[in-house]
């Protein structure tokens, strides 16, 4: 990445790092009922009702809550997988069930689940994928939360599960418009944005 695009991609995450700590908690607790309701609509839509599995993470500090999405995709019959961060920058993924242990991640300020930990092949029976996000743009970038796992991770996917249906979850100011966000050749693109308002499609072969 240059020197310049790492520093307008920094810029933009502390603004909207500040804007979200800033909100207040009614409005964000009402953006994660929001969440969960496009989102579990979405999964239906790509599961056609029936129960699948789907990769969701768990939205910590001032993040967009993902507790009550993860909720409703365990009420519906879903099975879920949460990340936990490895050595190298890369993610496992543990199933996740009400009341199973959390702990705090050796290499990220999150929390993970405990218990046996899968890879990539994995994600051979995944629907799809709910991505943690800064913000995005229009043509589809994403700016994450700076620590590379989810860069290394989608990476990985291409050579087991291209074309996975995903979508990066963000509060409704958060998509951006297209051109906001430099892009680099390694970068992945990002098909759909989850925010409280609905699912946005992203890129332009979508507008």
């Amino acid at each position: 990445m240059t020197a310049g695009n790492s520093s307008t991609k920094e810029k933009i995450r502390a603004l909207h790092r500040a804007a979200r700590a800033a909100m207040d908690p009614a409005a964000r607790e009402a953006a994660g009922a929001g969440i969960a309701r496009h989102g579990l609509d979405w999964a239906d839509r790509l599961s056609s009702g029936t129960p699948s599995t789907f990769c969701v993470y768990l939205g910590v500090g001032f993040e967009p809550p993902t507790s009550p999405l993860i909720g409703a995709l365990h009420g519906r019959g879903h099975r879920i997988l949460l990340p936990v961060c490895e050595p190298g920058r890369r993610l496992s993924w543990v199933f996740w069930a009400p009341g199973g242990e959390l702990v705090r991640s050796t290499f990220a300020p999150i929390l993970e689940p405990a218990g046996t930990r899968h890879g990539l092949d994995v994600m051979t029976g995944v629907s799809a994928l709910f991505l943690p996000a800064t913000a995005l743009d229009h043509d589809g970038n994403r700016i994450g939360q700076g620590g590379g796992y989810y860069d290394v991770f989608l990476d990985a996917l291409d050579g087991v599960r291209p074309g996975l249906p995903s979508a990066a979850i963000v509060y409704d100011r958060e998509v951006l418009p297209a051109g906001s966000i430099p892009a680099e050749d390694f970068d992945r693109k990002v098909p759909d944005a989850l925010t409280p308002s609905g699912l946005v499609h992203l890129g332009p072969e979508r507008a």
